[in-house]
């Protein structure tokens, strides 16, 4: 993608938010001396989003065309696409509007999860793929993929599904299904207790990475329990990632030394 320009005296940064790394992204570009506009864009999945710092946006723009439209429109000098690791769409309409226009872009994407010795991973590249690895490995299942996509395991009727979500999710989903409401970030110990107290055999999860919710692994681990790993899509053909928010400054030239 292509690279910032020398900066205007008022630079224009469109956030693609919606995880952690993105507001520690927002609080660092709105407090940055050079007095960087900052705007945030949340898909509106939540219904209450945490707070951001700077200028906060709600809702969808259309595909990639609308998302260019508004990146022409409100003088965006550079786009961070910091979405989560498995919103495959808006991350390719990202790259394909920052081609439209001319707008430099960045991935921001955290590292993802690796396996430590202990772990008992098995790694897939779907949820329909987790549904079809469940019959071996266990009955009653803690599923933490979030909640949306849970009709891929609505099928399975001769298993139990602990859904743990931010929201409640809406139907279809497994007919033996507890849910609990609850946001990140968990600890080790009560993610043990969790897993205990629900007789749970095995753990499916998305490759989310982070620490908020990697603590379920560990847990998981210390029980020795087999864990179903979603792996993440591949990004768009020539786009790469950075792995945190310094990288995403260094990239827009607003480090404190690059920015002179």
């Amino acid at each position: 993608m292509p690279s910032p320009s020398p900066r205007p005296p008022r630079w224009h940064v469109l956030v693609l938010g919606g995880t952690a790394e993105a507001r520690r992204l927002a609080a660092g570009l709105a407090a940055h001396p050079s007095g960087v506009r900052v705007t945030t864009s949340l898909a509106g999945r939540t219904s209450r989003p945490e707070a951001v710092a700077g200028e906060l946006r709600i809702g969808g723009f259309g595909g990639a065309e609308g998302l260019a439209e508004w990146l022409r429109a409100h003088q965006v000098d550079a786009l961070v696409d910091a979405t989560h690791p498995f919103a495959e769409s808006i991350t390719a309409h990202a790259a394909r509007a920052a081609a439209a226009t001319g707008v430099p872009a960045v991935v921001l994407r955290r590292p993802g999860w690796r396996s430590l010795p202990g772990d008992h991973w098995h790694d897939v590249p779907s949820l329909a793929a987790a549904a079809e690895a469940l019959p071996g490995l266990g009955e009653r299942v803690f599923l933490t993929t979030g909640r949306l996509g849970l009709a891929a395991f609505a099928h399975l009727t001769d298993r139990y599904f602990l859904v743990r979500s931010v929201e409640r999710p809406d139907p279809p989903l497994p007919p033996h299904t507890g849910i609990v409401l609850a946001r990140g970030p968990f600890t080790v110990a009560g993610e043990r207790e969790l897993l205990r107290a629900h007789r749970i055999d095995v753990l499916v999860t998305k490759d989310s990475g982070g620490e908020a919710t990697a603590a379920k692994l560990t847990a998981a681990r210390e029980l020795g329990l087999p864990v179903v790993v979603v792996r993440r899509p591949a990004l768009p053909a020539g786009v790469t990632a950075v792995p945190d928010v310094d990288a995403v400054l260094r990239r827009l030239a607003l480090t404190p030394e690059e920015a002179g």
